[in-house]
């Protein structure tokens, strides 16, 4: 295992919820509340395609500059909730502190911007990552390959060898085009697991619990489960 890249929402940080009040929030604005299946077509994706479902849901057009007003609104309202609501797991913290010693380099890759992504990364600690790259630092976010093929080269891994955690279908599609092997979390049964993704829940032989099993893993048994992908995909 040359490296371990971690999606941030979902998957390091349980903000899911937080993400939902404001998308919900948001297609309310537009004119039109958001079904759960709607929601599921925002998970893991840009501004860019949570405000296209958004609006036309609501049959609003998607200007660019109606994104750019409803982008500011985003900013700040996620702001607020992250200030009140976002909490990390010490068992998540004690794991990346437990690989950062161990001297495997790591990465986060989120579709988040940065501006609302840095709030999290600071109560994880970004110092243990040797880098992390935003949704508004690549040309294409996922479920493009962008975001995964810069984290492997910015830590002089490869693609095979590098372990990729992702929780949406979006993030785990765009872990398995750059070629990583990839360790999905789907959130719940709902959730759908791209192509060539194993999730913790098949490696562990427990139910689809998000991050929960992830915060009480540890660095062997990462490893164990990263060797048994490898041996397979061969």
């Amino acid at each position: 295992m040359d490296a371990i890249v971690w999606d941030m929402d979902g998957t390091l940080v349980d903000s899911e919820p937080i993400w939902s009040i404001a998308t919900f929030e948001l297609a309310e604005h537009l004119g039109a509340p958001l079904t759960a299946e709607k929601r599921q077509e925002t998970i893991g994706g840009s501004f860019s395609n949570t405000f296209r479902v958004c609006a036309t849901n609501a049959s609003v057009t998607p200007t660019r500059e109606l994104e750019q007003t409803w982008y500011a609104w985003m900013v700040d309202r996620m702001g607020q909730l992250f200030a009140e609501h976002l909490h990390v797991d010490d068992g998540i913290v004690r794991l990346l502190d437990s690989i950062h010693r161990a001297g495997i380099p790591m990465a986060v890759a989120t579709n988040t911007p940065r501006v609302l992504a840095q709030p999290a990364l600071d109560a994880l600690g970004e110092e243990l990552f040797a880098t992390t790259i935003c949704g508004d630092e690549v040309a294409h976010g996922k479920p493009a390959p962008d975001m995964y093929l810069e984290a492997v080269t910015r830590l002089g891994a490869t693609a095979a060898d590098t372990l990729v955690f992702e929780d949406s279908t979006t993030g785990m599609a765009a872990a398995v085009a750059a070629g990583c092997t990839v360790i999905g979390l789907p959130a719940d049964e709902h959730t759908t697991v791209a192509d060539g993704v194993t999730t913790i829940g098949q490696l562990t032989g427990t139910p689809p619990q998000g991050n929960a099993v992830l915060a009480a893993s540890s660095l062997d048994e990462i490893t164990d489960w990263f060797t048994r992908l490898r041996g397979a995909r061969g």
